[in-house]
């Protein structure tokens, strides 16, 4: 796909892996629409990144406001061209530990944001298809947690394997239709995500910008296949 002037929606865009993506597709042209609950965030990337950036509030777990921002941009835009389902949090905790509560709302960020989001896009994207011969992309942000399971993090664990299960099934669902899936599986990564986890970070994790220069790398293929997995790892992950 060609990025520039493509047409971007990015889940949890007020940070992190979200807005480094964010950044390095308006430089190359893209017409990025930024999903967060942060609206202040939203704002200060609005006024950083310029007229390629347009930040929606959205809770992506709730469908009535997945719908109006999907359909904010289909006003503003008439198309949608790249699904960057990143939102997502981590908690972490020994199973007779957890709360349902901290469990209901990993299931309802990391798996119903996603589900919700793609299942808006996707008519777009297949009448896109029935145009052009091309409906788009969908990039799901997982974790190498989704390949294997850890002690203390069953919960996240749950959520990033459905990220994986989802993303396959989709895959062989919607190619036909035009519509490429990948699911990226990335490492440690320099993000507050470990703050906000209240968990220690490796030594050595990637930087933001690597794993943003991959998703960038896998919605500038070609359109006549699709890349549909890719791991990343820090290569010395204790320094």
């Amino acid at each position: 796909m060609n990025i520039n002037d493509c047409v971007v929606v990015i889940t949890g865009a007020s940070s992190g892996l979200g807005r480094a993506c964010s950044t390095e597709l308006v430089a190359r042209g893209a017409k990025v629409f930024g999903l967060a609950r942060r609206t202040d965030r939203l704002t200060t990337m609005e006024r950083d990144l310029g007229p390629g950036f347009k930040g929606i509030s959205c809770d992506v777990t709730e469908e009535d406001e997945v719908n109006a921002s999907l359909q904010q941009v289909i006003d503003a835009a008439g198309r949608v061209d790249v699904l960057v389902n990143n939102a997502g949090l981590g908690r972490f905790g020994r199973v007779d530990e957890f709360s349902s509560a901290e469990w209901d709302l990993l299931m309802k960020t990391n798996l119903r944001g996603m589900f919700l989001c793609t299942k808006a896009v996707v008519p777009t994207m297949k009448k896109q298809n029935e145009t052009t011969g091309f409906g788009g992309h969908v990039v799901n942000i997982a974790s190498v947690a989704g390949l294997l399971g850890n002690a203390v993090i069953g919960a996240y664990n749950v959520t990033k394997f459905g990220v994986r299960g989802f993303s396959e099934s989709l895959m062989k669902e919607l190619r036909d239709d035009g519509i490429k899936v990948s699911c990226v599986y990335p490492g440690s990564i320099e993000t507050e995500f470990f703050e906000v986890a209240e968990v220690e970070m490796s030594p050595n994790p990637m930087q933001v910008n690597d794993v943003a220069t991959t998703v960038v790398q896998l919605i500038d293929t070609p359109d006549n296949y699709l890349i549909s997995e890719v791991v990343m790892r820090p290569l010395r992950p204790r320094g």
